[in-house]
């Protein structure tokens, strides 16, 4: 049973740990660089190298979760049961769900506007409706991350106690 639980908890961590190191070290610094060498093709070309990031830390995030309800069901089906283990199933589901949202629905989309403006959103013109549909999908992509973020949190709050 430690065995599962650490599993558990290593993959919880690696899901946190990959979605802070991301959103907090890595596209900061990306855009910080980028857009100094180059100020207005360096954001493009920030965006295209975090959307990269990105999508390799979606297949880590997938197996995480894997890890995560794989580990909790058998400690659950040999005993003794994870407390609260639908709840906690159920987080973890919620944050797969979210992600495989961001990874499959939201991140495609993004990358072909891009593909078809072709060079700065910022450029665009205020009334283009790309523009618009851009920044919204933009901002849900930060509130599916932001979301399972505190799925994460929550989790790792209830582990430390235990």
């Amino acid at each position: 049973m430690f065995l599962l639980r650490y599993l558990y908890i290593l993959a919880l961590c690696v899901w946190l740990g990959g979605m802070a190191v991301a959103g907090l070290v890595a596209a900061p610094t990306i855009f910080e660089v980028l857009e100094g060498w180059n100020p207005e093709q360096g954001r493009v070309l920030a965006g295209q190298v975090f959307g990269q990031i990105l999508g390799r830390l979606h297949t880590v995030f997938y197996v995480a979760a894997a890890v995560m309800l794989v580990t909790l069901t058998v400690r659950r089906l040999l005993g003794p049961r994870p407390v609260a283990y639908g709840i906690r199933a159920g987080i973890v589901g919620v944050m797969l769900g979210l992600t495989l949202a961001s990874g499959f629905g939201i991140s495609p989309r993004v990358e072909a506007m891009q593909r078809e403006i072709g060079g700065p959103v910022a450029s665009l013109p205020q009334d283009d409706p790309r523009r618009a549909s851009f920044y919204q999908l933009h901002g849900l992509s930060n509130l599916l991350l932001s979301a399972t973020a505190i799925g994460a949190l929550l989790l790792l709050f209830w582990e430390s106690r235990e």
